[in-house]
């Protein structure tokens, strides 16, 4: 996985600023339109820093909720918006302490299994902190919120998972890291969240039973003086070893016009899935 990372040419757009007023469904159409850029060889592969203010990202079966509504109002009155994704997963956290990372690759130039595209991120991961790299394992955080086979932890505790996004022969691999802050406090968000939903209701759907204490922050787990600053400055440092050019690029005025149309694709499917509710 170390030789993917490994590219003549990386473009660089950092929006781990410029995002974070923003809702979190203009990130997701930012990575669809490098998706389709990068898997179309219209543009070199890409690595995207993102973060937004507190947010909750809801998925679809979050959605089915059986008091959905009541659970999103709780999380206002927390701080936190409610945003639901038209995409599979469970609920997640972001918040100014939550580095997100996206990279995009092209199936064209990197035949790439889902397993493939998982082991590229854990790799850059380990090389962000080689510090702790041989500690750094991934398999499925049980209790932890939206867990999968690669949530990545130190000793058990949680502090980062992965999601997987194909388009138009471009593939976004795409990591949340818990670099600042409580992580135990944000899994108790999202338990009180499926409480509220829940209300003690069966369902069909099976959701996680959080346990706050499965999940931690990298300055928790790592160092208390981490930041999220520190951790795009030691991604800029890497990529001037993964490349033998960084272009620092936000989109082009001919990009901009394709985000325009993956911006409004997201909002009118949210906009519908909402109203079927």
């Amino acid at each position: 996985m170390k030789s993917i990372l490994q590219q003549p040419i990386w473009r660089f757009y950092d929006q781990s600023i410029s995002a974070k007023q923003r809702s979190p469904l203009e990130s997701f159409a930012t990575d669809d339109t490098l998706c389709q850029l990068v898997g179309q060889l219209a543009s070199p592969p890409t690595i995207r820093t993102w973060v937004h203010d507190a947010s909750v990202v809801l998925g679809i079966q979050d959605h089915r909720l059986p008091y959905v509504q009541q659970g999103m109002d709780l999380l206002n009155t927390r701080g936190y918006h409610p945003i639901v994704r038209n995409s599979g997963g469970l609920a997640v956290v972001l918040d100014e302490g939550v580095l997100n990372i996206s990279i995009v690759l092209s199936e064209q130039t990197d035949a790439l299994s889902i397993n493939d595209g998982y082991d590229v991120m854990v790799a850059l991961v380990k090389g962000l902190f080689p510090e702790v790299a041989d500690q750094i394992e991934a398999y499925e955080i049980v209790g932890s919120y939206c867990p999968g086979s690669y949530d990545l932890s130190i000793e058990g505790k949680k502090f980062a998972g992965i999601s997987q996004r194909r388009l138009r022969q471009g593939v976004a691999v795409q990591i949340y890291l818990c670099i600042e802050g409580s992580g135990s406090d944000r899994a108790a968000l999202i338990r009180d969240f499926y409480e509220e939903s829940l209300r003690g209701e069966e369902t069909k759907f099976t959701y996680p039973n959080i346990v706050p204490d499965v999940m931690a922050s990298l300055a928790e787990l790592v160092d208390a003086s981490l930041t999220v600053e520190d951790v795009v400055i030691r991604l800029q440092q890497l990529l001037n070893n993964m490349a033998e050019e960084i272009r620092v690029e936000s989109f082009h005025d001919e990009e901009l016009t394709l985000y325009g149309f993956y911006l409004q694709r997201i909002l009118e499917r949210n906009t519908k899935m909402l109203e079927l509710k």
